[in-house]
């Protein structure tokens, strides 16, 4: 069994179903799996069956989309239950959530939706990640959002946002390079200026995905966070940019719809490994 202490510095994937044959039929370019809390969280059966095979293998992280971190309410105790249940019962090495809510009482929706960054909503947030890591006795590791709009009541840059949160609640953070360059592409900034001022001495953990362009109600262009499609050429450019800052670190590869054949997602987790492996190679030189 792998240690709970860490993700290796290596890519991995998010696991569906369709590439179990293939994951656990021989080596494979990756060295953790990624599942989303929530899909797990029954008592057993073949998705219990399939994730403790692939855990005797690879180090696991395991990413919640439930928990509503950034919600007005308290946590759902049942739902925090359930996550500490899988969690106690697969010791992953990373549990990771997001900066966003998903849920208004007792209404779920299926989305993550963005917040505005003032105090008060800062304070909300480090009190339910306090809970979840006091719960789970582990760190949990926040995931910058995708956004698609500002709110007039945000007083607090993002980054600095992130800092502070990070700062206040001992978590660390997740990086989705993917969703840096949605989002500043969709409020006309800078993502290169965005990574320069994220606090990324918390980071333990990046995300890569695709996105989709289309058009917003006025036909101006407007990317969404899809995860539908190979990593775009900008993405990887930045996320070389962050590596070579940070050191290799945990790389997942999220490919979540029209998923393809296990082999172009191991492509992708190889021109992973590939940056990696240069940025290992430089810091060794």
């Amino acid at each position: 069994m792998i240690s709970a202490s860490g993700l290796p510095a290596s890519a991995g994937v998010g696991f569906k179903p369709q590439h179990f044959a293939d994951i656990i039929g021989g080596d494979q370019p990756i060295g953790f799996v990624e599942v989303h809390a929530e899909n797990y969280m029954g008592a057993g059966g073949p998705p219990h069956a399939q994730l403790a095979a692939l855990r005797e293998r690879y180090a696991l992280s395991v990413h919640g989309v439930g928990l509503s971190i950034g919600g007005a309410a308290a946590l759902d105790a049942e739902h925090l239950s359930r996550l500490k249940t899988l969690c106690d019962r697969y010791q992953p090495a990373r549990f990771s959530e997001h900066l966003a809510w998903s849920s208004h009482g007792d209404v779920f929706y299926n989305d993550l939706l963005p917040l505005p960054y003032t105090e008060q909503t800062l304070a909300r947030i480090v009190e339910h990640i306090d809970r979840v890591q006091t719960t789970l006795r582990r760190e949990m590791l926040l995931e910058n959002p995708s956004t698609y709009l500002a709110f007039v009541e945000s007083t607090i840059p993002e980054t600095e946002f992130l800092a502070e949160i990070a700062y206040r609640s001992g978590c660390g953070l997740l990086l989705d390079v993917n969703n840096v360059f949605v989002s500043a592409k969709n409020h006309g900034t800078d993502p290169s200026s965005y990574l320069a001022a994220f606090p990324i001495a918390r980071v333990k953990e990046i995300h890569l995905g695709g996105h989709e362009e289309q058009a917003d109600d006025e036909g101006a262009p407007l990317l969404i966070d899809a995860h539908g499609s190979p990593v775009a050429d900008p993405v990887w450019a930045l996320y070389e940019s962050v590596i070579a800052r940070t050191g290799p670190l945990a790389t997942l590869i999220e490919w979540d719809n029209d998923v393809p054949a296990w082999p172009q997602l191991a492509s992708e987790a190889r021109a992973a490994n590939a940056i990696l492996d240069r940025a290992a190679n430089a810091r060794a030189a």
